[in-house]
């Protein structure tokens, strides 16, 4: 009986650095952006993941897309991770104070109620796709009105500086 063999064809190459599912890409860097990814690491590919990384966490490390960052005893400020869908509310500000970490920022003369029922209708009109934006969303709600409802939402002011708009 003659019987031929099937070679296995291996992918040749180096192997995969990473163990997910990766795909090639080209991107232009600044040098002094590039210099830094040096000291990170010696491997680009590895430097912007752990870059990417320490930035907005991953496993238990991962930043909570909405969380209560306490600022004085007993008083904590709302932080979000980003939500291009709140940026429907006109009136509301996402004023970004860290990488993709961010504060509700509004005028006097809004309640919190009223952003309460912002974020319903929001809600209810949302279309997109996204599930964790849609999720960030009505984790914020359930959050505003928990402490609503227990009375325990106040507001503060910011000072605010006008500075000249480079042109």
């Amino acid at each position: 009986m003659n019987v031929k063999s099937k070679k296995v064809k291996t992918a040749g190459g180096r192997p995969p650095k990473f163990s997910e599912a990766r795909k090639p890409i080209t991107v232009t860097l600044p040098e002094r952006i590039l210099s830094s990814l040096e000291v990170v690491s010696p491997d680009r590919a590895k430097a912007i993941v752990k870059c990417v990384e320490a930035v907005v966490g991953r496993g238990e490390n991962a930043l909570k897309p909405v969380e209560l960052v306490e600022v004085l005893p007993g008083k904590a400020l709302i932080v979000i991770g980003p939500c291009k869908s709140l940026s429907r509310i006109s009136w509301l500000r996402l004023v970004e104070i860290a990488p993709t970490r961010y504060l509700l920022v509004f005028p006097s003369g809004k309640s919190v109620e009223s952003l309460e029922l912002e974020i319903l209708d929001l809600l209810e009109n949302l279309n997109e796709p996204d599930e964790p934006e849609r999720a960030l969303i009505n984790e914020l709600r359930v959050l505003i009105s928990h402490h609503r409802r227990g009375e325990r939402v106040s507001k503060g002011e910011l000072v605010f500086v006008d500075v000249e708009k480079k042109v």
